[in-house]
């Protein structure tokens, strides 16, 4: 009876882990190649061979092939890709999906943008983006909705639906969204280029290329979810920015067995052959792959915006699973290498430091990783180089670089005086963190524990006011959170001091005070601290960003309230990226953030730190964005266009003080623990 009471247990436990170790991966593969309402000089090639490729390399990623649905034209076997069979294919897969499930969706094919005046979320350039399936009709009008398309605020429902039952989303779009932001036809560039034996069409359409006709498509319902669900559970990936065009060509390049594939698609399946471990180690080796082939395009279409790929999400996450928990905190740099040296692209404004220690990753073809320890030589704002380690120079020119660093740069700590140890349970990001003086000459802080009467925290480092400054809080819980915002305080006065002295051309970030839904005043951010009075009744503070440079930015936006309390403004948890859209002076990308924590009683800090975005790069966030957000699952990456000759200056900075109780307000000055 013992025995069987033990086998009972067992199977009991079986079942109950069942819902996450044995959790089903699902797939739903759409390729759209041919639009069969529009012109043939519109088509593609690729689409059906892509759905064919990705399925393959689930196969041998432990999917099954029941658990694999393909709508595409030219597909043996396969539905046709008409958006109500799509919307049917994702409700089918909603309804089978349980918690703990992993689902892949997976789009092919041309997109487009236009005008949506009906979405509750507006972008900063006023576009939609849109997938367009096998039926899509075309517009009247230049803002008229299309007939026959996904829309992105659908593919969001979705996502949001498969969120709330607990079920791990990622998706690849291997389309863009359009290869310009105006309306005209004339100028419209062909979709197909090159020699037929070497062709490369691209992926991405105007809304006036297309013709109408036929009857209206049936009316699609996507899913309504009433309360936002957080995305540590949601990974996706783009192969482009949303006003880039991506190719399909022949690849491999120059290979007997080349055939049409999305550049993507391709680099996806690739990198997947190298056993990543987590969805940033699969982008990482995405964008790895990409500058060979985008050098060839760019010397053959000189006049083109080639692509760079993008990444959102919680991409340490592990690959193809349910959880989300990242695999690792460290942060991991992608690497360059030439000759015995490593280009990192990560540098001071991403929390590493001069002679810091670091650990090379090399991963090989067949996944295997090599690891050496190693030491910053050179740094810059954006960049550093370091020699490759000894034990790695025998290494094949395929590897794949990486470097992560070993501890936090000791600058950066938060220095606590104090007689006992720090408080259990602290949590911050890199490259902040808080440690004990050595010397108590050095510390920033002096931490006393009052016994029952609380903690008292005491300023003492110039970076938290020019006099010394005091305050009581009355338990641990509070105490945590206070040296963790002072920490990142630290850090954010860091960056600023970085960045002091650099001109991001063509960004504006303006505080505006507003009445009801009038705007009273705007003042740049670095004057606001010196010029912004304190409020009046019934005024509110905005703040103001405008993007006009002609290329799209990492920015990040964010603060620390007068409680001390991290306050994330761009990106925040609602689904934004830390990508701001281009925006020309004839096509202003603009947004506009309301701050209602920045005149609550008390002191309160405000960051704005932009730079151009690097192209073929993993996320800048400048070590802040993810500590300011209530869970790491709206870490955004968006590949961008080259920054011009002199962008190791190309930054914007500011780091203003306000008081809420008063009209003082200070730039670079001090602010009471």
């Amino acid at each position: 009876m013992r025995v069987l009471g033990l086998q009972v247990l067992w199977m009991l436990a079986l079942l109950v882990c069942g819902s996450t170790a044995f959790a089903t991966q699902r797939a739903l593969l759409v390729g759209v190649s041919e639009l069969v309402n529009q012109p043939q000089a519109l088509w593609l090639q690729a689409p059906r061979n892509d759905v064919m490729l990705m399925r393959d390399a689930l196969l041998k990623q432990g999917f099954t092939v029941p658990d694999i649905a393909v709508l595409a034209d030219g597909v043996p076997g396969a539905a046709l890709p008409e958006s109500q069979a799509i919307h049917e294919a994702l409700a089918r897969l909603l309804a089978q999906s349980a918690s703990g499930d992993f689902v892949l969706l997976y789009f092919s094919g041309h997109g487009t943008r236009l005008r949506d005046v009906a979405k509750r979320y507006q972008e900063p350039d006023g576009l939609s983006e849109n997938f367009l399936a096998r039926d899509v009709r075309g517009t009247l009008g230049a803002d008229a909705a299309l007939s026959g398309d996904l829309r992105d605020v659908d593919f969001d429902a979705w996502i949001q639906a498969f969120l709330a039952k607990n079920v791990f989303v990622a998706s690849v779009f291997d389309t863009c969204s359009a290869n310009s932001m105006t309306r005209g036809t004339g100028d419209a560039p062909a979709t197909a280029e090159g020699p037929a034996d070497d062709e490369v069409r691209w992926r991405g359409l105007r809304t006036t290329q297309l013709t109408g006709g036929g009857a209206p498509a049936r009316s699609l319902s996507p899913p309504v979810v009433n309360d936002a669900v957080p995305r540590a559970r949601y990974v996706a990936l783009f192969a482009s920015e949303s006003h880039q065009i991506t190719p399909e060509l022949r690849l491999p390049r120059k290979a007997r067995s080349a055939r049409p594939q999305g550049l993507l698609t391709w680099a996806v399946v690739e990198s997947l052959a190298r056993k990543p471990a987590t969805w940033r180690d699969l982008f990482d080796g995405v964008l790895a792959l990409y500058p060979p082939v985008i050098d060839e395009l760019a010397q053959r279409f000189p006049t083109r915006e080639l692509p760079s790929p993008v990444a959102e999400g919680n991409l340490d996450a592990p690959l193809f699973a349910n959880s989300g928990a990242p695999a690792s905190t460290r942060p991991v740099w992608s690497a360059q290498r030439s000759g015995d040296s490593l280009a990192v692209k990560a540098g001071l404004l991403d929390g590493l430091a001069a002679l810091q220690e670091v650990r090379v990753l090399a991963t090989l073809d067949d996944g295997t990783v090599r690891r050496a320890p190693a030491a910053i030589a050179q740094i810059k704002l954006g960049g550093a180089w370091l020699a490759v380690p000894a034990a790695l120079k025998d290494l094949p020119g395929s590897a794949f670089w990486s470097v992560t660093p070993v501890t936090e740069p000791a600058a950066t700590a938060l220095r606590v005086r104090a007689d006992k140890a720090l408080p259990a349970g602290l949590s911050l990001d890199y490259p902040a963190a808080i440690r004990l003086a050595d010397d108590p000459a050095s510390a920033d802080v002096r931490w006393t524990d009052l016994g029952p009467a609380g903690h008292r925290l005491e300023a003492l480092a110039p970076v938290f006011g020019t006099a010394a400054s005091a305050v009581v809080v009355p338990d641990v819980a509070a105490l945590r959170r206070r040296l963790q915002a002072l920490a990142q305080l630290k850090w954010l006065a860091q960056l600023q001091a970085h960045a002091k002295g650099g001109q991001l051309d063509g960004f504006d970030a303006a505080l505006e005070v507003w009445s009801a839904d009038r705007l009273l005043r705007s003042v740049p951010v670095a004057e606001a601290a010196s010029v912004l009075p304190a409020l009046r009744a019934g005024e509110r503070v905005r703040l103001n960003v405008r993007n006009t440079s002609g290329r799209s930015l990492d920015l990040v936006i964010t603060g620390i309230d007068a409680r001390g309390a991290l306050q994330a403004v761009y990106p925040d948890g609602a689904g934004e990226t830390n990508r701001f859209k281009r925006g020309t002076p004839e096509q202003p990308a603009v947004k506009r953030f309301d701050l209602p924590w920045l005149d609550t009683a008390g002191e309160a800090r405000l960051l704005v730190m932009a730079v151009p975005a690097a192209p073929h790069s993993a996320p800048r966030l400048f070590g802040v964005a993810a500590a300011a957000q209530a869970d790491v699952s709206e870490v955004r990456v968006r590949g961008g266009q080259p920054p011009a000759a002199s962008g190791e200056r190309q930054v914007f900075a500011a780091l203003l003080r306000r008081s809420g109780s008063s009209s003082a307000a200070t730039a670079d000055g001090g602010a009471r623990p």
